[in-house]
């Protein structure tokens, strides 16, 4: 077994999750996994960064599929007993003018973003070492969205005492919800992506606030952030980051210094915590 650190990037053969990696390779004293669904795409992005004499690894893994996050999980356990570092950046979003239905946009937004990424956390967080980083990557969409909301289901997103289980039951019904063509009158947005990254900044402040009633004496710091409007695929060539520039604030969470004790359980973007967000992070 491995004594090397070990950080893993979800969703990062390209846009914002292959900056954070080259940032990592650059600045992570360990190894660093690169991953992808698919695995000649992964290599593809593997083999640009090697042309930069970078070093990174690759890992195939696909956050909508169980079978491959638990195949991720059991190669971190048995060569690296757990991991230091997790960036939870995979993630999609339908275009502005899509005429793919709505209930459809809603049904495989929330599988990848919320559903997806909280089957990783489940499998990835309990082999997080002491002293480890998790960024769960958000947006500050999920403010926007949480206006959107009702005021009845802002109060639950806000909830102090919010569950996981509770926070999935929300999940579920507004994809339900959007499948009656309900949603609207239900109190929820006109956004899937904006309701996913709500799911995602709340899931970030429960996994941070289980952290601290189980796990208080490990030091794992757990964040979610906004990388801000970024030339990506999703987001199109007129926005005003670059991909270099909107990995700054992950990868800043993901390289926080032993002796730090904080930021914890917040939302930050351009490395700053975010009182506008403050209201979803009451720990």
């Amino acid at each position: 077994m491995s004594n090397v650190p070990v950080a893993v990037v979800t969703g990062s053969n390209k846009g914002i999750g292959f900056a954070i990696v080259r940032a990592l390779c650059k600045q992570f004293p360990g190894d660093v996994y690169l991953t992808a669904r698919d695995p000649g795409r992964g290599q593809e992005a593997v083999a640009k960064l090697q042309e930069e004499g970078l070093r990174p690894l690759f890992h195939q893994l696909d956050i909508d599929d169980l079978q491959s996050i638990r195949a991720l999980r059991d190669f971190l356990k048995e060569k690296y007993g757990g991991l230091n570092v997790l960036v939870n950046n995979a993630g999609i979003a339908f275009k502005v003018h899509d005429t793919t239905p709505f209930a459809v946009q809603a049904e495989v937004t929330l599988r990848t973003n919320f559903f997806g990424t909280r089957n990783v956390c489940t499998e990835l967080l309990p082999l997080v070492k002491p002293y480890g980083r998790v960024v769960n990557v958000s947006s500050m969409v999920s403010s926007s969205a949480l206006g959107g909301c009702s005021q009845e289901l802002q109060q639950k997103f806000r909830s102090n005492t919010i569950t996981e289980d509770e926070l999935v039951e929300l999940m579920t019904k507004f994809v339900e919800d959007t499948k009656k063509s309900v949603h609207e009158k239900e109190g929820w947005p006109n956004t899937a992506y904006g309701v996913s990254k709500i799911g995602v900044t709340v899931l970030s402040r429960i996994q941070a606030r289980m952290l601290n009633e189980k796990r208080k004496g490990d030091h794992i710091l757990l964040n979610a952030c906004c990388p801000g409007w970024v030339r990506t695929d999703m987001a199109g060539p007129k926005a005003t980051k670059s991909p270099d520039e909107g990995a700054e604030t992950p990868v800043y969470l993901a390289l926080l210094p032993l002796d730090a004790d904080g930021p914890h359980g917040q939302f930050l973007s351009n490395k700053t915590v975010r009182t506008c967000m403050s209201l979803l992070f009451l720990l």
